[in-house]
């Protein structure tokens, strides 16, 4: 079964699709997926349902939606005499569990390769860093789940996919800066700076990125624009880290040509 859920949710067994089209059994499914190979409790799914508003029928009404899934891998499985449903999607004693072979979830390999470009990084080698994380990111096809209707289980779930890949994101950008790639980054974080308008550690690399690129105007643009946006919207100053970069790049700080944490 392959699993991917860095983007639209997509189950595929056999190469014949297992996702429902409809929203409570494809919530079921994303939260089974996600957890792959680990027990998601009864508790956990209706929470994810129906939140605190667990009505009566609750334990039946699951029960059908875990059949219905059943149904469509059971589709999924015919010709193979060596799998039923109830194998793949096991019942465990208090909840459930999708089995599915190793590196066959999209997120754990992301995971996986995330942690090695980190490791990477810290030890100071940004080419390896650079690398490992840029494979992980191009693991990404948009938003995570962003065809499933998330309850409050999945939107915690989401949330921590979403920080991660931003972590991960700012990691490789650090490691390119490092390696003297301000120039082919200004693009990029352009982009990233209009979508993240109050996000200090890109607008810190975008200034960094514009400064060695021989564009320090545009440097103090950039910081300008944060620091608009977040007294218009909260009301305070940048952090104290930002506005020194801000000060090194206005007196023209020779450091800021040879720190390779600048930009941190």
């Amino acid at each position: 079964m392959e699993i991917k859920v860095l983007g639209p949710l997509a189950v595929v067994e056999r190469g014949v699709s297992v996702v429902p089209s409809a929203a409570k059994p494809r919530q079921i499914l994303a939260l089974l997926a996600l957890r792959a190979d680990h027990v998601v409790t009864v508790p956990t799914l209706m929470e994810e349902i129906w939140g605190e508003d667990v009505p009566r029928s609750a334990a039946t009404t699951l029960q059908t939606y875990i059949l219905q899934l059943r149904r469509r891998i059971a589709m999924a499985l015919e010709g193979d005499p060596g799998r039923k449903a109830k194998d793949v999607l096991v019942t465990q004693h208090g909840g459930y569990l999708l089995q599915v072979r190793p590196g066959q979830v999209d997120v754990h390999g992301f995971e996986r390769l995330a942690a090695s470009g980190r490791a990477a990084y810290d030890a100071g080698d940004d080419r390896a860093a650079s690398e490992m994380l840029g494979r992980a990111l191009k693991m990404w096809h948009g938003p995570a789940l962003v065809d499933v209707r998330a309850g409050g289980v999945l939107e915690l779930e989401v949330l921590r996919m979403e920080e991660d890949r931003m972590a991960a994101l700012e990691h490789r950008i650090d490691a390119d800066l490092r390696l003297g790639r301000h120039t082919e980054l200004v693009s990029e974080l352009r982009v990233l700076a209009a979508r993240h308008p109050m996000h200090e550690n890109l607008c810190a690399q975008l200034m960094v990125a514009l400064h060695r690129s021989g564009n320090s105007w545009r440097a103090v643009e950039a910081y300008q624009r944060l620091r608009g946006t977040l007294v218009d919207e909260l009301g305070m100053e940048p952090s104290p880290k930002l506005q020194r970069l801000h000060h090194a790049v206005l007196s023209g700080h020779p450091q800021l040509d040879t720190t390779a944490h600048a930009a941190r």
